[in-house]
C-alpha cells in the first residue's frame, strides 16, 4: 500500500510539472505572435518613439489638406484616407478650405495633440517658417505633399513628395511649340493660372513660359487666376472671350479650370479643341473624358494618388530610416487619342 501511495503521489507531481510546462510554452507562443506587429507598426528601436517601440498604439498622423477645390484634390484626399486605413495609421484630417490660416491652425492643433508626424499640402508657398519651427521644436517631423514651401531653412521639413510642376509646364510648352513650329503669324494664348502664390501656379507658369519663349509667335495675351476651380475657370474665360476677339490657345493650370472654360467657349458659340486649342494639367477622369471627346487637345498628368507613398514614408521615417529630401512622382502625358485609350482603366 505504501508503495502504491508513493507511486500515486509521483504521478500527480509529474502531471503538474507537465501542465506547468505546457502553459509556459503557450505563453511563449502568444508573446511571439504579439511581437509580429502589423505593417503599420514601427519596429522597436532606440530611434522610434517609446510608445511605438512598445507597440501599444498606432502611428498618429495629422494631415492638413488644402481643400476640395477640384476633382484632383478630391482624389488626393480619398487616396490619403484610404491608404491610412489600409496601413493601420490613425489619421487626423482637416480641410483648410483653401485658407492658409486654417492650415496653420490645424498644424498647431496637431502639435498640441502630440501626433507622431504631420503632413500637409501648403495652400501657398510662403509664410510657414514660424509654425514649422514650432513643430520642429516639439520633435514632430513634417512631410510636405503635392506642394512645396519656399523656406530657406530646409531642416523644417523632412521631405517633399509630389510632381515636378516646372516640368509639367515645360511639357505643356513643348507640345505647343511643336504644334506651331511652322507658324508665320502670332498665336494668341490665354492662361488660367492656379491659386495665386501656390507652388503649382508659380511653377507651371514658369515652365510653360520658358519653353514657348523659343518661338516669338507664341504670345500670352491674358493671364489670370482661376483658383483651380471649375466655376472660376468659366468666369475668367468668359472675361477673356469678351476682351479678346482672337484667342487661339487656352493653357489651363488644371483640368477643372479647363472644364469651366469649355463651358464658356461653347456658350460663346465656339468649338473647344478646334476653334481654341486647349492644354491642361492633371489628368482626372472628367478632364480625360473631355480630351477623349476632342475638347481638350493635350493633358499633362499630375498623379493625385500619393496616399500609399505618404504612409510608407511615415512608417520608414518613424522606424529611423532616412528619406530623400525630394521624392518626385512619375507622370505621363495624353493627346486626345491617348486619353481615349487610357480612359476605361482610369482610377481617378
Amino acid at each position: 500500500m505504501m508503495k502504491t501511495a508513493k507511486l500515486g503521489v509521483l504521478l500527480v507531481l509529474s502531471a503538474m510539472v507537465l501542465v506547468s510546462a505546457a502553459c509556459g510554452k503557450n505563453n511563449n507562443n502568444n508573446n511571439a505572435d504579439a511581437s509580429k506587429e502589423p505593417a503599420a507598426s514601427v519596429a522597436a528601436s532606440s530611434d522610434a518613439p517609446a510608445s511605438e517601440a512598445a507597440g501599444d498604439k498606432k502611428i498618429v498622423m495629422g494631415f492638413a489638406q488644402v481643400g476640395a477645390e477640384s476633382g484632383w484634390r478630391s482624389a488626393n484626399t480619398q487616396s490619403i484616407q484610404d491608404s491610412a486605413k489600409e496601413a493601420g495609421i490613425d489619421l487626423k484630417f482637416s480641410d483648410a478650405q483653401q485658407k492658409q490660416e486654417n492650415q496653420i491652425k490645424a498644424i498647431r492643433s496637431y502639435i498640441q495633440q502630440k501626433v507622431d508626424v504631420i503632413a500637409f499640402s501648403p495652400v501657398v508657398e510662403s509664410g510657414w517658417d514660424t509654425v514649422l519651427k514650432e513643430a520642429k521644436d516639439a520633435g514632430i517631423p513634417v512631410i510636405l505633399t503635392d506642394r512645396a514651401v519656399d523656406s530657406k531653412d530646409t531642416s523644417l521639413y523632412v521631405t517633399f513628395m509630389g510632381s515636378d510642376f516646372v516640368e509639367e509646364g515645360r511639357r505643356a510648352g513643348d507640345w505647343l511649340v511643336d504644334q506651331y513650329k511652322d507658324a508665320t503669324e502670332d498665336v494668341n494664348i490665354v492662361e488660367l493660372q492656379g491659386t495665386t502664390g501656390s507652388a503649382p501656379a508659380n511653377d507651371r507658369k514658369a515652365g510653360f513660359g520658358e519653353k514657348i519663349a523659343a518661338n516669338p509667335h507664341l504670345k500670352i495675351i491674358a493671364s489670370q487666376t482661376g483658383d483651380f476651380t471649375r466655376a472660376k475657370g468659366k468666369e475668367v474665360m468668359q472675361a477673356f472671350l469678351k476682351a479678346n476677339k482672337d484667342i487661339d490657345v487656352l493653357y489651363a493650370h488644371n483640368d477643372d479650370m479647363a472644364l469651366g472654360a469649355i463651358q464658356a467657349i461653347e456658350a460663346a458659340g465656339l468649338k473647344p479643341g478646334v476653334d481654341i486649342k486647349i492644354i491642361s494639367i492633371d489628368g482626372v477622369k472628367d478632364g480625360m473624358t473631355a480630351a477623349a471627346d476632342g475638347k481638350i487637345n493635350y493633358i499633362v498628368e499630375c498623379n493625385p494618388l500619393l496616399g500609399p507613398l505618404l504612409m510608407q514614408s511615415a512608417k520608414d521615417l518613424l522606424a529611423g530610416k532616412d528619406l530623400p529630401k525630394r521624392i518626385v512622382t512619375e507622370d505621363g502625358t495624353f493627346t486626345s487619342e491617348q486619353a481615349k485609350e487610357a480612359l476605361p482603366n482610369r482610377k481617378y
